[in-house]
């Protein structure tokens, strides 16, 4: 995260820079470093003061003292120094999807614009259509975009919410000898893809116990506020820079040993779920809490969920699946889908080298998938029209795959396909030709340009490369970025169709800004027979780590291992790729 956070540090150099119309050469320079740190797979900060920092490319003298001050003292002052020449809420209007530097410097200096308020104030009134270079259509974007931004305020990743969770559970094992289990709960331990706030919840028998909990819970590094602390439970506002920028607030519960799973379920949630088991408890004639299940004042479950669950009559619900989407009906019937786990993964058919844009070599990610149990990857680097991303033209693509069959040759336990995420052009078309495309082991049709058309013409532009006999799946079918880049215009009645005619198989892509697709939609492909893979579209090692946020995403759509095409054997998968075959 320290090359995240310097990282972001130069683009915003950047951004400033060219709101205030300094020169572009040093602009590009600034955004050139900024790519280097954010790519870099070594923490940069521990190269500070080093000549290795100095050797890394793009990274010259100058550059290279601003990351040894951000290392120092946590500031660089020419940062400082241009967030000065400019109103300080200015840059929020990045934010809004669409809207680039040059844009925010023309309703600054001819509208004066220095905030999201005043930008919708602009909207309103009509100003910014006047505007030489926007015009209605842009201001009506713009609105769109703004209220998009508005709907995820407040809300992080699902990966940083659990990275702000671990870390607070790590120092208080660290300083609680007493502390014998704490627990994930809410919306992160149902792996929603976006997280309000934290629910964690401690087993304490001992009232001195659980005062000592909630007493150093208040203290630990990275409360920035404390909220609420009472005897059993407290509320502070958190950040660890380590994981994120976010204040994040953190709510803590310490309960009994015979309540802990009544609790655990109960703040777990969905609110939605919990009020149809209470439905349930009522005409059972029994009450249910977050202290236990009870008939007038005897405890008849509490200590896990199970026991909750079982005496309710239900068969146990994974907490991914509690949302009030028909899983307690499934559950007192005994019929509910055993979803996919992170075991059941076999592979990962989606990751790229340094061929394209990735940051670690083919023999670094064979290690790394290897470590992971996999029986098989496929490598897939960028097509030629994936400029920014170095894509391979045909000449490299053939040269590409003639190196990853001769690496092949050399392992026993694993398997390496020479594949790629093919570019969908704009029409439909394939980036590389037929008799190309025939020559790899699988392939993967992606839409990484022109996402904002219209929904018929999105969706026609996908399913024409769905009938293209040679593409196997389409990767982050919607191309969203979640919080930054809204989905493309998709008819997904029509996608899935598309799917299931043409046997082409939909990507759940496992990073968590994408989880693409999202849960309903993995829910209505799986209803209608469409065949998933759960992907990490890792760019280096540790993007191959990824896997779980894709599984949690499965399971909030009820994916079993069987609809997932990555569970299943290669030799499988090979049938399955011929028309007409079954897994």
């Amino acid at each position: 995260m320290r090359n995240q956070q310097i990282g972001d540090i130069f683009n915003e150099m950047a951004d400033i820079m060219e709101i205030i119309g300094e020169d572009h050469f040093r602009i590009n320079t600034y955004r050139k470093v900024a790519r280097v740190i954010h790519d870099c797979p070594q923490d940069v900060s521990e190269l500070a003061g080093r000549e290795e920092l100095r050797s890394l490319p793009g990274i010259g003298e100058s550059s290279a003292k601003k990351i040894d001050e951000f290392v120092q003292h946590g500031t660089v002052q020419a940062h400082e120094k241009l967030l000065k020449k400019i109103p300080p809420k200015l840059l929020d209007l990045l934010k809004i999807p669409g809207f680039g530097p040059k844009g925010v410097a023309a309703v600054w200096k001819k509208l004066n614009v220095e905030n999201i308020a005043d930008l919708q104030r602009a909207i309103d009134d009509q100003s910014l259509e006047e505007l030489p270079g926007f015009g209605a259509k842009k201001a009506e974007a713009l609105a769109h975009g703004i209220k998009f931004l508005e709907s995820a305020q407040g809300r992080i990743l699902l990966i940083y919410a659990v990275g702000i969770a671990e870390a607070v559970v790590g120092q208080l094992r660290q300083r609680i000898a007493g502390l014998k289990r704490i627990e994930l709960a809410g919306s992160l331990r149902r792996c929603r893809e976006t997280i309000g706030d934290i629910d964690l919840l401690a087993e304490a028998d001992d009232e001195e116990l659980a005062r000592h909990i909630v007493e150093t819970f208040t203290r630990i590094d990275g409360v920035q506020e404390v909220i609420l602390a009472g005897e059993t439970k407290a509320s502070v506002r958190f950040t660890d820079p380590n994981v994120c920028s976010d204040v994040v607030q953190v709510d803590l519960r310490v309960v009994p040993s015979k309540s802990t799973g009544a609790a655990w379920q109960y703040f777990t949630g969905s609110k939605y779920h919990n009020v149809r088991l209470r439905e349930i408890a009522v005409k059972k004639k029994f009450k249910l809490n977050e202290y236990g299940l009870f008939r007038g004042e005897k405890q008849l479950a509490g200590k896990t969920e199970q026991d909750v669950y079982k005496k309710l009559g239900l068969a146990y619900i994974p907490p991914t699946m509690r949302e009030d989407r028909g899983e307690v009906e499934l559950a007192q019937k005994n019929k509910l889908p055993a979803v996919v786990e992170q075991k059941d993964i076999r592979g990962d058919l989606h990751m790229h080298t340094p061929a394209s844009d990735g940051r670690n070599t083919l023999e670094e990610l064979v290690a790394m998938a290897k470590m992971l149990g996999y029986q098989y990857i496929a490598i897939t680097d960028h097509s030629q029209s994936s400029a920014i991303a170095n894509g391979l033209d045909i000449e490299r693509l053939l040269k590409h795959i003639k190196k990853i069959k001769v690496l092949n040759e050399q392992y026993d336990d694993i398997t390496i396909l020479a594949s790629s995420e093919v570019d969908i052009l704009m029409d439909g078309s394939m980036d590389y030709p037929d008799e190309v495309l025939a020559q790899l082991d699988f392939v993967i049709g992606s839409v990484h340009s022109g996402l904002t058309g219209p929904e018929e013409k999105c969706t026609a532009r996908v399913i024409r490369a769905m009938k293209n006999p040679y593409v196997n799946c389409i990767g982050h079918p919607t191309g969203r970025l979640i919080g930054t880049r809204e989905p493309m215009k998709l008819d997904m009645n029509a996608v899935i169709a598309a799917a299931v005619e043409t046997h082409t198989a939909l990507e759940i892509n496992a990073h968590p800004q994408r989880l693409d697709l999202k849960d309903i939609h993995v829910r209505q492909a799986i209803e209608d027979g469409v065949k998933l893979i759960i992907n990490t579209d890792a760019h280096d090692v540790a993007g191959l780590q990824l896997m779980r946020y894709g599984v949690a995403t499965a399971q909030r759509g009820w994916a079993t291992s069987s609809d997932i095409l990555n569970c299943q054997p290669l030799d499988a998968i090979r049938a399955w790729r011929v028309e007409g075959g079954e897994l």
